[in-house]
């Protein structure tokens, strides 16, 4: 799913002005989450989700503080292919920033105007597409259970890796980490594993996928995901597929502690 955080005055207005855009250019259902009011009524209807709704064009709307951003836009990912969200920015999505708004450490900024009548709405649109898509697991999984070979399937197993706050209770705190990816090679190094592990016998789907950007304790960094027809091929799978990713995928790690900062690959 790619997404968009909108910040400053204008942003609810800039919000439905870029899912217009993106709903009249792109194929795909979009997402509109609106953060710029404090809370709502939830709705009375069958599609109620806390202060969340469907509204009656279909279109996904939010409005409320009930769930955390990440949290939401995680939900909304495996039904949605674009979410927007005003009035609230996020370190690790794409920022569009109107006036003076306060961004977060390491948003990626993609616009910015004086008032949200100066954005350039077209051109936004246009980066939409390459900024790092918004992947979590259960995507992943929807996506490894639509294969043309999922009817041989018996097993999907999984590998989720974490931002660890203490290695042991003697270290400092990790307080969040940094990745960057060497643009294009660690794409092609993916595509690679994934291509030859699917080559095995008896395994249909190899999907892995690694965050970039700040994650901070606790946060989900990166995915494995194996369909296969037994247990066995699909746990060997999930776990060569794992350490060839961290052992030949150029993607660099900073980690900031409670005491330090360092890149991983200087140690």
């Amino acid at each position: 799913m790619q997404t968009l955080c909108i910040i400053g005055d204008g942003s609810r207005s800039a919000m439905e002005g870029l899912a217009d855009r993106v709903a009249e250019s792109r194929e795909g259902p979009v997402a509109t989450v609106d953060h710029t009011v404090e809370s709502v009524a939830a709705p009375d209807d069958e599609n109620a989700d806390g202060t969340f709704r469907v509204d009656g064009n279909g279109r996904w709307t939010g409005s409320g503080t009930d769930r955390s951003v990440m949290g939401l836009l995680d939900s909304l990912a495996p039904e949605y292919d674009y979410a927007i969200v005003a009035g609230l920015a996020h370190h690790r999505l794409p920022t569009v920033v109107i006036g003076d708004a306060e961004t977060p450490p390491s948003a990626e900024i993609v616009a910015s105007a004086p008032t949200a009548d100066g954005l350039d709405i077209a051109s936004i649109v246009d980066q939409l597409d390459d900024v790092e898509p918004h992947i979590t697991l259960e995507t992943l999984i929807q996506r490894a259970k639509a294969s043309p070979k999922a009817d041989r399937s018996g097993a999907i197993a999984t590998f989720t890796g974490r931002v660890r706050a203490k290695d042991s209770p003697e270290d400092d705190r990790t307080e969040h980490l940094a990745f960057e990816k060497y643009e294009g090679v660690a794409e092609d190094r993916l595509d690679a594993i994934s291509q030859d592990l699917t080559e095995r016998e008896g395994v249909f789907e190899v999907l892995l996928h690694h965050r970039v950007g700040r994650m901070n304790d606790g946060e989900d960094i990166v995915f494995v995901v194996v369909l296969a027809g037994h247990r066995s091929e699909a746990f060997r799978t999930v776990e060569d597929g794992i350490d060839r990713l961290k052992a030949e995928v150029p993607i660099f790690k900073k980690e900031t502690t409670t005491d330090e900062e360092f890149w991983l690959h200087e140690r």
